[in-house]
């Protein structure tokens, strides 16, 4: 038997032991009620998570089907449009064969007259033929009985009758031949006449451009009026600057919203334009900006320049320029001649300078080179003394063009001779290029004036009898009194003229004064 004290330390132990045993049990329990709130937890967010995944899916789902909607419109739109433009395209053909389909019924129309005129031609001869036959049968016929009258009436031998029967035949015949040669003179003048208008009038036909007049101001606007105090500057260095720069006028005036600049360089104009629009465009206005980019675009207009000269060369399809000459001729296209293009209206005489000579049998692409240079000289008439025609010629001599581009340069408007054919197919069509409607500005009443006013300054001299102003005012003959007039005073009194014309006329290129005084006696032998 255990005493009580060893009964107290048994107990405590066991208690201990006990407690020690519900402790683990308590905290296996703890753990598993732990690790069933764990296992809870991660199912609830699996689960939360399954049901997010499930709602961007059908999200995505959703902008999928969007963007493949918006696509398939896309598509839609664009094949729309393609089959539009092919429709466009189609109807813009269609167009273009009906009106060559026009002018070959012209054409044909034009060979079945000129068919007919031939045979109402050759009818007339034949009946011409067949009175001449007639005609000679009667004169046979009076030959006889006056040779039988004479014998009888005078006491002419048969050989004197017959001379002078011969010399009357004789003369009878030589007048019926000069009637016959006039009527062929004039029937060929008619027919030539004819084939000239034919040829014009189908060249005219088969190119038209359209024409787009110049001035010699450009408007720039601006986003505010307060724009101008920057454009002008402190004490107006900025504006002074830019003109110093530019070579141009500019003009600021009460006018709202713009801005003008002027000049007479089309060059420098268009420098001036897009260096004052790329100056309002960045706001940085100064002295030291504006030369920096003045500097900059005439380097990009020079580009452009360079560039219109090619395309108009590949548009006329002349090849083996130079490019100082295609810089030129792209300088044309900043040139006008009262409103009209000048580049434009190049080519449009390069063109119908073909068309006549393949009309006239002669080689299409001289006459469209002689057309597409004859008016190079213009480029350059505002630095170089004289009239543009011989100012591009000369330029072109040096480069080695051949004779016929060089004459039919120099001579298109007859300040020389033509030495070839191709002058005047240049001359004619420069002069329908420009007298058409609508290629020039300038009005009948303002032109006449303009002659008007150039021989009055010439009938103010004393001496003068008559003047003309010919060559649409290039010139001016000035006819003096040979007994009052002598050779020095011819000469001083041409110089004078010329002199007034400068003072009181304003007029591009040059004027050229003729003066003469000879006596001129004209007779023709036949």
């Amino acid at each position: 038997m255990f005493t009580l004290a060893q009964a107290g330390i048994d107990i405590t132990a066991i208690i201990a032991i006990a407690s020690a045993i519900v402790g683990a049990i308590l905290a296996i329990v703890i753990s598993k009620i732990i690790s069933t709130i764990k296992t809870n937890n991660l199912k609830q967010s699996l689960q939360s998570q399954i049901e997010n995944a499930k709602k961007e899916a059908e999200n995505i789902i959703k902008t999928a089907r969007l963007e493949a909607t918006a696509e398939t419109l896309k598509k839609k739109e664009e094949i729309t449009t393609e089959i539009n433009q092919a429709k466009s395209e189609l109807r813009e053909a269609e167009r273009r064969l009906t009106k060559h389909e026009d002018a070959i019924d012209r054409q044909n129309e034009l060979l079945v007259q000129r068919e007919k005129a031939l045979q109402q031609s050759e009818n007339n001869l034949k009946n011409r033929a067949h009175q001449t036959d007639e005609r000679e049968k009667e004169i046979g016929n009076i030959i006889a009985q006056q040779k039988n009258q004479l014998l009888k009436i005078s006491a002419m031998s048969a050989e004197d009758a017959k001379q002078l029967l011969l010399k009357k035949l004789e003369d009878e015949c030589e007048h019926e031949m000069n009637s016959i040669i006039q009527r062929k003179m004039e029937e060929m003048n008619e027919a030539a006449e004819e084939k000239s208008r034919e040829i014009i009038s189908s060249a005219i036909q088969r190119y038209a451009a359209d024409q787009t007049c110049e001035v010699t101001v450009s408007t720039i606007d601006i986003p505010s009026d307060d724009m101008k105090g920057r454009i002008i500057g402190r004490e107006g260095r900025n504006i002074r600057s830019f003109e110093k720069a530019t070579g141009v006028d500019v003009i600021v005036d009460d006018t709202p919203g713009v801005i003008v600049i002027s000049g007479f360089n089309p060059i420098r104009r268009e420098v001036a334009r897009q260096s004052m629009e790329k100056l309002i465009q960045d706001g940085r206005i100064h002295p030291s900006r504006i030369e920096e980019l003045v500097a900059q675009t005439k380097k990009d207009v020079i580009q452009k320049v360079m560039q219109v000269g090619k395309e108009a060369s590949v548009e006329v399809d002349v090849r083996g320029l130079n490019n100082k000459i295609l810089m030129e001729i792209g300088t044309l296209n900043y040139r006008t001649s009262y409103g009209q293009n000048v580049l434009r209206h190049s080519v449009e005489v390069a063109f119908l300078a073909q068309v006549m000579a393949d009309e006239l049998g002669l080689d299409g692409s001289i006459a469209r080179r002689a057309g597409f240079l004859h008016d190079i000289g213009k480029a350059m008439d505002h630095e170089i003394e004289g009239g543009h025609p011989e100012i591009g010629a000369n330029y072109l001599k040096r480069f080695n063009e051949s004779s016929i581009i060089l004459n039919a340069v120099a001579a298109h408007h007859g300040d020389i001779p033509a030495d070839n054919p191709y002058t005047p197919l240049v001359a004619a069509a420069d002069a329908i290029s420009a007298s058409r409607p609508g290629a020039r500005r300038e009005t009948l009443e303002r032109y006449i004036k303009r002659l008007e006013k150039l021989e009055e300054i010439a009938n103010q001299f004393t001496g003068v009898e008559n003047c003309y102003a010919i060559q649409a005012g290039r010139e001016i003959r000035v006819i003096v009194n040979a007994q009052n007039i002598d050779d020095d005073i011819a000469t001083k009194m041409a110089r004078d003229i010329a002199k007034k014309i400068e003072d009181e006329l304003t007029y591009p290129g040059e004027i050229k004064v003729t003066l003469l005084r000879e006596v001129r006696c004209i007779e023709y032998a036949r």
